[in-house]
This record gives C-alpha cells, sequence and structure tokens, in this order.
C-alpha cells in the first residue's frame, strides 16, 4: 500500500456517509465491551503481523506509545503483548536524494529495516522483509527502476538484485533480527522495478529468490499481488509464476474492504490458488478506519470525501471486526492460509503546534508519507502531493499513542470475547423528497452492534422547519438526532422534479429504458450493483467493451408540463489500453428538435456531469432523453443520476 492523498481519484459525494461513529468520545482500550468471536483452527504459528516501518523517524518526530495503563512503552512490547508475533518491514534501495534528504514515509532503506528488526526480536517478534525494488512506494500503479539501476539491461539489473538482496539481508540479520519470510516486491501486479514483461519480471523475481535461499535459507519466500475483487487476475498471476517455476513459499494479497470485495471472495481466491499451486496464501495487507477524523492536518485516504465501500463502522469495535473477519477469512482456507498482515497501525500524527513545525518535522525525519524533497525521484506524485500521514485515523493506537482495543484483536480471536451485543452506530438514514411535497422524518434507525447485527431502534429528532425545506430551493438539509445514547444525523435532499424515470436504475423495473449495443460492439452493458461505481444508491449503468464501446441508452418521457428544462447525467470510466478515442454525447429531442452536448470518459471516479439547458418544451410533447456512448479499445464506465429537471 501506498500511503497518499490520492488527489487525483478523489471526488465528493452526493450520497452521504451511512455510518457514524457512535461513541463520540476517545476511544477506551478495555476490551470488556469488545466483541470478538472466537476463531476456530488457528495455528500457534498463524502469522499476525504488523507493519511498522514508519516508526524509527515517528519516534525521531517526537512520537510516543504507551501501554494499555497509560505508561510510555516501546512499541514493539505492546503489539507482542497484544498478540502480534511478526512485524513487517519494507525495504527501499536508496530513499534519498544526492543532498543525502530522505524521500519520507520513515526513509526505509536496509540499514533502517535493521534495526526494527534487531526492536522486533528483543520483544521476541519475529520480521517479514518486505522488498520494493524501487527507492520509493511500489503499488500496482508504480513499479519505479531504482536509480542505481536505471538504464540495465535485464540480465545485468538481474544480477543487481541478487546482490542487493543477499547484502541488505546479512544486513538485517547480522542486527539480530530472526527474518521469517521475504517478499520479492510489493504489490507487483504485472509490473516491477521498471519490467513490465513478465519473462523479466521472473528473472528479478528468480534473482530475489536464489538471493533469499542462500542468505537466509529458513525463511520462507512469498510473492505480493493485490486487487483480489478482480480474482481472474490473480489466478493470472499465480499461472505465470508457475509457468516460469519461480522457486516461493507464500503468495500473498493486499485485502482492503473499501475496494477489494468480499471477504468470502477473498477466501476464494486464496483458497483456489493455494489448491491450484501447491502454495501457502495469506494477507500481506489489511485496515480499516476506527474514525474519519483526521490528526494532523493532512488529508487521509479514507475520508468523508473519497467513494468507497463501507461494510463496517468507523469505530473501534467496527475496526476490530474488519480485522477479526480477515483473520477468519484466511484461516477459512485451511492448513495452507498461514497470516495476515495489518499495514501501518502505529502511522501517528506527529506532534507539533502548527502545520509549519509539523511539515518540518515529516521534512527533516521523513514522517510524512513523502517528503518534498522525493520530487527528485518521483516529480509528479510524491514531489506535488507530499505531506503527513494519510493513515493515522486507520492505526490501532489513537492520535496520541495510546492503543485502541481493537489492537487486542490478534489475541482476542484466539479465545473469543462474546459478550453481550450492544448498540455500535447508527446508519444514517437520508431521504431524497421534490420540492413542494412533505417531508416526513422517520420514527426510527437501523442500529449496528458491536457483534455486527442490527435492529430498528427509535430515534428522537431536533426541531426543524420542515415546510421550509419543501418550499425552498434544491440542496441537502441535516437534522440531528439521537438514538440508543448515540447521536445520528438525517440527510434531506430536496431536489426540483425529475421526469426522468428510474434515474438512478435503482428500481427493479429498467423497461423505461432502451439499450442498443450498435453493431454489437460493446462487450458488456448491464445495470450493475456496485456502490463504488454509482453516484446515488448501489445502481449504475454499467459497460466495458474489448474492441471498443459503441451503444445508445435512452428514455421517452410524456406528460410534462410546458416549459424550459435542463438534462444531465453523470458519466465516469476510463480506458484499460492506449486507445483513448471517443466521441461520447448527451442528447435531448423534443419533437423535430435535437440538443446535444459533448460528454467524455477519463478515468475511475472522476465523474463528470455534461449538461444540455434552455429545452423549450410544447404542451403535450414527448421528450426523449439519453447519451451516446462512443470510445475506443478497452473502454469501460458507468452512468448514473439522469435528470430532467424544470429550468429555472
Amino acid at each position: 500500500m501506498r500511503n497518499r492523498q490520492f488527489a487525483a481519484a478523489a471526488m465528493l459525494l452526493t450520497a452521504l456517509p451511512v455510518l457514524l461513529s457512535g461513541c463520540g468520545s476517545s476511544p477506551a482500550a478495555s476490551d470488556d465491551s469488545l466483541y470478538v468471536p472466537k476463531i476456530e483452527g488457528l495455528s500457534d504459528s498463524f502469522l499476525m503481523g504488523c507493519d511498522v516501518s514508519t516508526v524509527l523517524a515517528l519516534e525521531r518526530s517526537g512520537v510516543q506509545y504507551y501501554d494499555y495503563g497509560g505508561k510510555r512503552a516501546d512499541l514493539f512490547d505492546v503489539l507482542a503483548e497484544s498478540g502480534v508475533n511478526t512485524v513487517r518491514v519494507r525495504v527501499w534501495n536508496d530513499p534519498y536524494d544526492s543532498g543525502g534528504n530522505g524521500y519520507g514515509g520513515g526513509n526505509c532503506d536496509a540499514a533502517a529495516a535493521a534495526e526494527i528488526g534487531r526492536r522486533a526480536a528483543a520483544a521476541g517478534l519475529k520480521l517479514l522483509v518486505d522488498f520494493h525494488y524501487s527507492d520509493f512506494w511500489a503499488d500496482p500503479g508504480k513499479q519505479m527502476v531504482p536509480k542505481a539501476w536505471a538504464g540495465m539491461e535485464i540480465a545485468e539489473k538481474s544480477d543487481a538484485l541478487y546482490r542487493y538482496t543477499c547484502e541488505s539481508l546479512q544486513t538485517i540479520r547480522e542486527a539480530g533480527a530472526e527474518i521469517c519470510m521475504v517478499q520479492l516486491g510489493n504489490e507487483t501486479n504485472g509490473k516491477m522495478s521498471g519490467e513490465s514483461v513478465w519473462m523479466n519480471i521472473y528473472y528479478l523475481m528468480e534473482a530475489g529468490a536464489r538471493a533469499v535461499r542462500e542468505t537466509v535459507p529458513d525463511a520462507k519466500i512469498a510473492v505480493h499481488f493485490t486487487n483480489p475483487e478482480k480474482p481472474d487476475n490473480l489466478l493470472k498471476y499465480a499461472s505465470k509464476l508457475d509457468y516460469y517455476r519461480l522457486d516461493y513459499d507464500v503468495f500473498g494479497a493486499s485485502y482492503y474492504p473499501y475496494w477489494h470485495g468480499t471477504t468470502d471472495n477473498f477466501t476464494d481466491i486464496l483458497r483456489r490458488i493455494g489448491d491450484t499451486y501447491d502454495k501457502e496464501v495469506m494477507c500481506l495487507e489489511t485496515s480499516y478506519a476506527y474514525t474519519l477524523e483526521d490528526g494532523d492536518g493532512n488529508a487521509n485516504s479514507i475520508g468523508e470525501t473519497v467513494n468507497y465501500e463501507k461494510p463496517y463502522p468507523f469505530t473501534v469495535q467496527g475496526q476490530s471486526r474488519e480485522l477479526a473477519d480477515v483473520i477468519a477469512a484466511v484461516a477459512a482456507v485451511g492448513s495452507r492460509g498461514i497470516g495476515v498482515c495489518y499495514w501501518e497501525p502505529a502511522w501517528l500524527p506527529v506532534p507539533a503546534d502548527t502545520q509549519e513545525e509539523r511539515q518540518a518535522l515529516w521534512e527533516r525525519d521523513g514522517s510524512g508519507w513523502a517528503s518534498s524533497y522525493s520530487a527528485a525521484y518521483d516529480p509528479d506524485d510524491a514531489g506535488v502531493y507530499y505531506g503527513g500521514s494519510a493513515w493515522d485515523n486507520q492505526a490501532l493506537f489513537d492520535f496520541d499513542g495510546h492503543p485502541l482495543a481493537s489492537l487486542k484483536t490478534f489475541r482476542l480471536v484466539r479465545t473469543g470475547n462474546t459478550v453481550t451485543p450492544k448498540p455500535d452506530a447508527i446508519r444514517e438514514p437520508s431521504l431524497t423528497v421534490r420540492l413542494g411535497e412533505t417531508v416526513a422524518l422517520p420514527q426510527t434507525v437501523q442500529a449496528v452492534y458491536t457483534d455486527g447485527s442490527e435492529q430498528e431502534i427509535a430515534v428522537t429528532w431536533e426541531d426543524a422547519d420542515l415546510s421550509a425545506m419543501s418550499a425552498g430551493e434544491p440542496q441537502t438539509y441535516t437534522v440531528k438526532g439521537s438514538a440508543g445514547g448515540m447521536d445520528t444525523v438525517c440527510y434531506i435532499a430536496m431536489t426540483a422534479a425529475n421526469y426522468a424515470e428510474n434515474y438512478s436504475f435503482e428500481d427493479a423495473d429498467r423497461s423505461m429504458w432502451r439499450i442498443d449495443n450498435i453493431n454489437g460492439l460493446t462487450t458488456q452493458i448491464d445495470f450493475q450493483e456496485r456502490a463504488l461505481d454509482a453516484v446515488t444508491g448501489d445502481y449504475s449503468l454499467h459497460f466495458w467493451g474489448e474492441d471498443g464501446t459503441d451503444f445508445i441508452a435512452q428514455q421517452t418521457v410524456s406528460g410534462m408540463p410546458a416549459g424550459v428544462y435542463s438534462f444531465s447525467l453523470s458519466l465516469q470510466g476510463g480506458f484499460s489500453g492506449d486507445d483513448d478515442t471517443q466521441s461520447t454525447e448527451i442528447f435531448c429531442r423534443v419533437g423535430d428538435t435535437e440538443y446535444k452536448a459533448p460528454a467524455s470518459v477519463t478515468k475511475w471516479a472522476e465523474w463528470s456531469q455534461p449538461e444540455i439547458r434552455d429545452i423549450t418544451v410544447p404542451e403535450g410533447a414527448e421528450v426523449t432523453v439519453g447519451i451516446h456512448v462512443s470510445a475506443g479499445k478497452q473502454s469501460w464506465g458507468s452512468v448514473d443520476d439522469v435528470l430532467l429537471n424544470p429550468q429555472k
């Protein structure tokens, strides 16, 4: 995982958060009320891991950690007490500029990994070494070649990787670390260290595997991929490694519930890979937010303005449930499922009185996700968006360094802690009401209990002028209330009359929509249930074209009052290949008059709202509105929120 702001991908949601943190006070470390089911079949050796790669930089910046009694403590001792048995640490080749200034993210070179490994061993913890084979963050979108290897042919690069891996592991081992596993790359979805041809990726991995076998022969060798919600892709990666006969032991994958589907699917794909290729499997990265608050003034990756799935409440209990569910998902694989690693549970805000002081610490110590010095290596991303921790609300410690009760999940899943469930969070209701209609607030709300069950409970709303909302302008109002001892909010979206039927495709009857796949070019057109690809609700009109996309989606409306109208919709998508040609447009036909406006797909979650205004509709006229999507090879996207509104 790369800890960044994802500024380019962030978008404002029209669908507001559905879960409210229910506690309203600082999270307690006591596990008396933490509901944790016992997970059967966990072996004593099941890897309970935490990636704490930034800890040295954070400590240099003044971050302190505490035990469950509130006393200053060594982070590694607190982890061990909580049931963690393994620490993961990333290793970058040379995360420094020519002046010796660190790129940030912990400045995680082999020397830092050695010190972390030494401290881990002193606390009785093993070490999982994660080679990125890059000078800075490596993930599916970025696998940059280290500066020292730039321009090398594959044979020379493989030899350099072999020697670098041997030297780094020797440094880490000689510091006293107990290395139990070594990763050959980080989230290498078809790319690694500047290479994108599988034969070359194999040459690099083979060199790394050979170095591990020779240097730390007792350590397991792991490969690491992500996007398990696309199981065919993970199967393809496993097949490639089998084809080239790569020597490795563990197939690992990231699993973040915001983006990566269900835990049942995660279990299924890990089991299929493990059984097919006779490999052990594990989750190498996971996490979940316990709050949407930000601790350091640097926007969090998981905040209120990003489009993602929210399967658990943003509470300490919700965080614990996510971790327990992922552990259970890997354990459900059987004996081949060997462990779970939580990503950066100790990446906390650095202590400072002002944002300028925090920035100075991030720059000096590398305790933020990136420093300005990273521009020398990664000018288009880290060099632009450098800053602090975008992960502090997903830590297993509060902002001041005190462990949350959810950290004990690693220990409690072995014994269970099935206390009487109680309300943990409220699903915040939302209403969509047309102007002029009566606004009626719900009398009950859905409460999420600590064991994950849900039930309706009574709610009390504060006084609000509902009549004024109905008579006002299109906008979203909020009404505060309380239920089960927790605060909640009802969001009321007052909208202008919309004459497009089933405008967000939520109703099962979609017969009013006509879909014409021109010449059968578009590979797939369907109404997809996936909130990540929708603006309102869960459904959208989804499309994909291997050889190109060319279709029309339209509906005809009759009985509209005479007047002037506007027509718009929401569109997002992109291109998996290099062919980004397109001539997409929206249209509105009133009798013989046709109105058009250009539209386009650009990238995932970047919604555009093309609009046509000043549409004159006579009394009794039929109006046809729609979109013609015409785009190049490997184009995809979704359409949502079709609006045909009176224009003021």
